[in-house]
């Protein structure tokens, strides 16, 4: 076997080695809480952090007997520059508004650069419009304390799933409308500058039109949760009656009713294998946007139904924050040394 000589340049290489790890060696010996056998990182500190604030009271509903308060949950990436916000409200078939889930998409849009506000709404046997009108009592309370949580006001978008699909598309459809804006906070507006509807409804009359006799039978009945909203329970001198009794009115409480060309940009999403919300429902609203020349993007998904694991995956979540950053724009934050709001 041949042994070469190692050259000048190659001892200088490891002597340099030894140098640079000994002097590693010396200076991790020096830090603070260093011991033998001790794994020494370093981490940058580049992600900024997110603050959650929970149990927040948006609007306080006055009756003659109780105040309802309604509630808010604000997730807040702590950086210097005025962010976005987008405001969630959640699905529940008219008969719940639990805001603190889709923690998946709220925490995604806040890791964004966005600020996320997830929001409640009174449901069924509420009437029509209260949810509207909470969702835009909703986007004023965000407006009007833009600086307390560090929103630019000029850029709020609104996004909800389901019911709270319905909710987003009335919201967003009706900016600019007289009439809706009811409680606090009047002086500033309740318009949106982005909407995202997931699985959502943009006519009453017509949530079961894909399906069968059985489902249609189902929409047809004046207790199914839509006539609720608009018709109210049979009760006293309210017989009740189905979302069909009366088409104007039904179509009033639509999000179809109202389309006008004044729409912000629109991302719609549905699932071709929905079986609770009809994805007609999805297709009438682009085509009616695009006909008004909105900007407007429809995403079917071949392979979801309504509300099942499609929906929580990266690929669809991205999507919908991707959407966001395009339309609403947030800066590449700088994490904030403390906390700035």
């Amino acid at each position: 076997m041949q042994f070469m000589k190692p050259t000048a340049a190659a001892l200088g290489c490891v002597l340099a080695a030894a140098l640079f790890n000994s002097a590693c060696a010396a200076d991790y010996s020096k830090l603070p809480g260093w011991t033998e056998g001790a794994e020494v990182i370093r981490v940058e500190g580049s992600r900024p952090q997110i603050d959650m604030i929970s149990g927040v009271i948006y609007s306080q509903v006055k009756g003659s007997r109780a105040v309802r308060q309604l509630r808010m949950t604000f997730e807040i990436p702590r950086t210097k520059e005025k962010k976005p916000a987008v405001i969630y409200f959640p699905g529940g078939g008219f008969t719940s508004s639990d805001h603190e889930k889709f923690s998946e998409m709220r925490r995604a849009l806040a890791e964004a650069g966005f600020v996320v506000a997830a929001a409640e709404y009174r449901v069924v046997p509420t009437k029509f419009p209260a949810l509207v009108e909470d969702a835009k009592a909703a986007v004023r309370y965000v407006r009007a304390h833009a600086a307390e949580y560090g929103v630019d006001p000029d850029r709020i978008g609104i996004i909800g799933d389901s019911a709270g699909g319905y909710v987003v598309q009335m919201t967003g459809t009706t900016n600019g409308e007289q009439g809706w804006d009811k409680g606090d906070f009047l002086n500033v507006s309740s318009d949106v500058q982005a909407v995202c509807t997931i699985y959502g409804i943009s006519d009453l009359q017509t949530i079961g039109s894909d399906y069968g006799p059985d489902q249609q039978k189902v929409h047809a009945s004046p207790a199914v949760t839509e006539a609720l909203l608009v018709n109210g329970p049979a009760f006293r001198n309210n017989p009740g009656a189905p979302i069909t009794a009366d088409p104007k009115k039904a179509m009033f409480a639509s999000a179809l009713g109202h389309v006008d060309g004044t729409e912000p940009p629109f991302l719609i999403l549905h699932g071709a294998k929905d079986r609770l919300v009809s994805p007609s429902q999805s297709a009438k609203l682009f085509r009616a946007l695009k006909e008004k020349k909105v900007p407007a993007e429809y995403v079917l998904v071949e392979n979801a139904d309504h509300g099942d694991l499609p929906w929580y995956q990266d690929a669809l979540v991205n999507r919908v924050v991707d959407w966001f950053k395009k339309t609403l724009k947030p800066a590449d934050g700088k994490a904030a040394a403390g906390n700035t709001l």
